[in-house]
């Protein structure tokens, strides 16, 4: 491809150590010099929230409306996401193009008072934004305090340092991008706590008319991590997932067979709604995949209701 291709990406130094690993990987396989992908970081919405809960300020399209913009107007050529920050329903103009290798999907417990969160002494306070994170904690500790913990990894890090939080979790996955893993002090069982759906993976978004772009990014697609997250989103979509709703999902793909576990639980965490499952995947592995997270989601949205959505007054 001899044109220069301009790749969107949100201004962060995760952000951009993501989009970085993406340009990599696809002047390998185009064959051409790193050069030839020009990297154009764009401030979002959401990266100048420095307080409060995205739910307060409008949702996951924090991340990615900037992106899209740029996209429309032809800036950039393709933008870089993590999966987890894109929203179920894309706009009609705007393709996931591409799903490359996922990383590590599970949390990491960061602390200097203890080793896991059941090793946190009564009234010790967690700080976290996420209100999967939020309602997880609670469910399976009450007895501890939560606080809003905001910004990028290396804040989240001086936050903790300071004094703000005794312990606060992240993506082990951004800290694998970041060489900063040793941060982790224990990795948490997905069984335990699952992360977001989608967590470890990124999303390549471009034009939907684009149809070059889109041949070129075809050989950095992952068959396996195309059949998790679509999974994933399925079930979000059914419980209408947004920055409102609790919701810890994971799919893993082994051969022909894809096992699915997914979540939801009231914002106080009292209470939690759980569904496993696996299916044999047939010649359409995507659809089978997208069933079986529709069909889980929407069995926890029947026995749920409303009683999992967030009050926003």
């Amino acid at each position: 491809m001899a044109d220069l291709l301009r790749i969107g990406a949100r201004g962060s130094k995760l952000s951009i150590a993501q989009t970085e690993w993406v340009r990599a990987r696809l002047a390998h396989v185009l064959g051409v010099d790193e050069s030839a992908l020009e990297i154009v970081p764009i401030v979002t919405s959401g990266d100048r929230l420095q307080s409060g809960r995205l739910i307060e300020a409008g949702g996951k399209g924090l991340f990615t409306k900037e992106l899209d913009e740029a996209l429309r107007d032809g800036r950039v050529d393709l933008a870089v996401h993590s999966l987890k920050d894109l929203p179920t329903d894309l706009p009609d103009d705007i393709a996931l193009a591409c799903v490359p290798e996922r990383e590590d999907p599970r949390d990491a417990f960061v602390s200097a008072k203890a080793k896991t969160l059941t090793e946190l002494p009564r009234g010790a306070v967690v700080g976290t934004a996420s209100l999967r994170r939020q309602a997880q904690t609670l469910h399976a500790r009450p007895d501890v305090r939560v606080v809003t913990l905001r910004g990028n990894i290396d804040t989240r890090l001086r936050k903790l340092e300071a004094g703000e939080a005794d312990a606060t979790f992240l993506a082990l996955a951004g800290l694998k991008r970041l060489g900063v893993a040793d941060r982790a002090i224990s990795v948490i069982d997905p069984n335990d706590m699952l992360p977001a759906a989608c967590q470890g993976a990124l999303a390549i978004t471009t034009r939907t008319e684009d149809a070059k772009t889109r041949a070129a990014l075809a050989a950095l697609e992952n068959a396996d991590a195309r059949t998790e997250i679509e999974a994933e989103r399925a079930f979000l979509r059914a419980l209408d997932g947004s920055c409102r709703t609790p919701i810890g999902a994971l799919a893993r793909k082994t051969g022909a067979v894809l096992s699915f576990i997914g979540e939801t639980l009231t914002p106080d965490g009292t209470t939690r709604w759980r569904r496993a499952a696996t299916a044999t995947l047939g010649a359409d592995a995507i659809a089978d995949a997208q069933a079986l997270g529709d069909k889980l989601g929407r069995e926890i949205a029947a026995e749920a209701g409303d009683s999992i959505l967030t009050d926003l007054a």
